[in-house]
């Protein structure tokens, strides 16, 4: 049975809202109804400043940028009338005094906002700004990426464990599913994949040198990155907050009637958002393991409409018809749907062969699946990589292409495989990047793969006609989730690390990075090609929120 709900907030700013994808002239032409100028004694006019104003009651908050003057402003078309509350988010930086206003139609309400140093830096710095501060080498900072999935980089900064009790410590957060938040601990079936305390020692001797272990104070200076500046800050980021602390929407994709559908992280649900009325279908999904972690990762339509998605810990596929609600599911085989199982990822061309695919993150065994017959097949593919017998290769996504071959993304070292779908041949491929880390992939209309290099800080484009990577460098510290061409050719990125939405032009190398007003943590992205200019839709996984984000040029 479905589970409905509704967001409240009146009938009026639903209709509002009902306009938002309008043109961007249409906005820069809007009478205003909030403007101000952003200050400090410190810099004087401030650009880059994300300033926010959430209306009393919603759940619907909308940020725009200070400009290179100061200057800020809310069209009057995102703003219904009502009583508004303004925060701002700059690293450094707090509102010197409350900010609130109200919104008359046809109005412009005068606010300027005072800046002040802020008394708490460590609370305002993003993942990507603690990696710039802390000291360690490449190797030993690149461990820390495996921490941001569950949550920031300051709870490990702020820490005082000592080496000693690092090396039990990291063996229990090893222990928890990827599904976990500090609210909401998930222990997996399998313990012995956390194994030993011991095994994490060279980790641990790293942590205890960049927390509060053996000093009262960090010995290294905190950096904060940049404000944004001029196209970065033409943007409006409206954001939709959902109504438990523990949802986490993961990946997003959007229907033809404009729907927002997310997979939920954190619990078993598969949801569909209306922007237009605000409203919020939950879709429970089933538990086939109780006592296992719950939360879903991938959801993608494939030819016919359906929504697949997986249930990760929980051992099967599942689909959803979004006309009528209806779920059907896919369980792995008992023989092998043990404790240790995680499935990730479905390669949607059936249409093809009737045969879907997918991959278990606990034994990296690739799966597929017959549909028409109900039988499975199991592979190994990591086995034909260099000194397998020695080293723990671990598979992210997998993506199926035109004639249903498979892509596999290699997340331990950086490899992109391919299984030939007629002769199950399995052939490896090295990016130019070493220890890249490749994460999520999008595949192009023309075949080729667009794959995220996760520690190597690019997004890739691979030809398999020949062969051939091509790189494009993203800004320090983006740790790229996953990325893909927009309609004019631009590459969109998201990232868990610097808040940041990122739009790269491949033929000049410029980009663009629009600042988030909370912490994002964005993984998977939809690129709204419907909407001129091209406006870009995320989860806030660590915010329980859906995200808008419409660049003005």
């Amino acid at each position: 049975m479905n589970s409905t709900t509704m967001l409240s907030l009146s009938a009026a700013l639903a209709v509002v809202l009902g306009q938002a994808v309008s043109p961007a002239l249409a906005d820069e032409q809007a009478h205003a109804a909030i403007a101000g100028q952003v200050t400090s004694s410190t810099d004087g006019a401030m650009e880059g400043v994300v300033v926010t104003a959430h209306q009393d009651g919603s759940i619907v908050s909308v940020s725009v940028v200070s400009d290179a003057k100061g200057h800020y402003a809310f069209p009057e078309n995102r703003l219904p009338p009502g009583h508004y509350t303004l925060k701002i988010r700059a690293a450094g930086y707090d509102l010197s005094a409350p900010a609130a206003t109200n919104v008359v139609g046809e109005q412009t309400s005068n606010v300027d906002l005072k800046l002040e140093p802020t008394k708490d830096l460590p609370n305002q710095l993003t993942d990507a700004e603690w990696m710039m501060s802390i000291p360690g080498t490449d190797d030993q900072k690149a461990a820390l990426l495996n921490c941001t999935s569950c949550h920031t980089l300051e709870r490990i900064v702020l820490s005082t464990h000592n080496v000693d009790e690092w090396t039990h410590v990291v063996q229990r957060m090893m222990g928890y599913g990827a599904v976990s938040q500090p609210v909401k601990p998930q222990p997996m079936l399998d313990r012995a994949r956390a194994g030993t305390p011991e095994q994490y020692r060279k980790l641990a001797e790293y942590l205890a040198t960049i927390n509060l272990s053996a000093v009262d104070k960090w010995t290294y200076p905190l950096k904060t990155l940049p404000r944004a500046t001029g196209d970065s800050t033409r943007v409006i980021v409206t954001e939709y907050s959902l109504p438990r602390p523990t949802i986490e929407p993961h990946d997003i994709v959007r229907d033809k009637d404009g729907n927002i559908w997310y997979s939920d992280f954190g619990e078993m649900f598969v949801s569909k958002f209306d922007p237009k009325t605000l409203k919020l279908t939950e879709y429970p999904i089933k538990d086939f393991k109780p006592d296992a972690p719950v939360g879903l990762l991938s959801l993608a339509f494939d030819k016919e409409g359906l929504l697949w998605f997986d249930t990760m810990y929980q051992g099967s596929l599942g689909t959803i018809d979004p006309k009528t609600g209806a779920t059907k599911y896919y369980p792995l085989p008992a023989k092998w749907n043990d404790n240790r199982v995680q499935l990730n990822f479905v390669g949607l061309r059936h249409d093809v062969d009737n045969k879907v695919w997918t991959k278990d993150v606990g034994t990296g065994y690739i799966y597929r699946l017959d549909l028409a017959t109900g039988d499975w097949q199991r592979f190994h593919p990591t086995d034909l990589l260099p000194d397998a017998a020695h080293h723990h290769y671990g598979i992210y996504q997998v993506i199926s292409d035109a004639q249903n071959n498979l892509w596999l993304a290699e997340f331990s070292e950086g490899y992109l495989g391919k299984i030939d779908a007629k002769t199950l041949q399995v052939t490896w491929y090295t990016p130019p990047t070493a220890h890249a880390r490749l994460r999520r992939m999008e595949m192009r209309p023309d075949g080729d793969i667009v794959v995220t290099e996760y520690r190597g800080n690019k997004v890739a484009v691979f030809d398999p006609k020949t062969e051939k990577f091509t790189e494009y460098s993203l800004p320090p510290y983006t740790y790229p989730y996953r990325a893909n061409f927009d309609k004019n050719g631009d590459i969109w990125a998201s990232t868990m690390s610097t808040d940041r939405v990122v739009r790269l032009n491949p033929q000049t190398g410029q980009t663009d990075q629009y600042p988030m007003p909370s912490d994002t943590n964005m993984r998977t992205v939809y690129v709204d090609n419907s909407t001129n200019p091209v406006s870009f839709w995320v989860g806030s996984n660590h915010d329980h929120a859906i995200v808008h984000v419409e660049p003005l040029d």
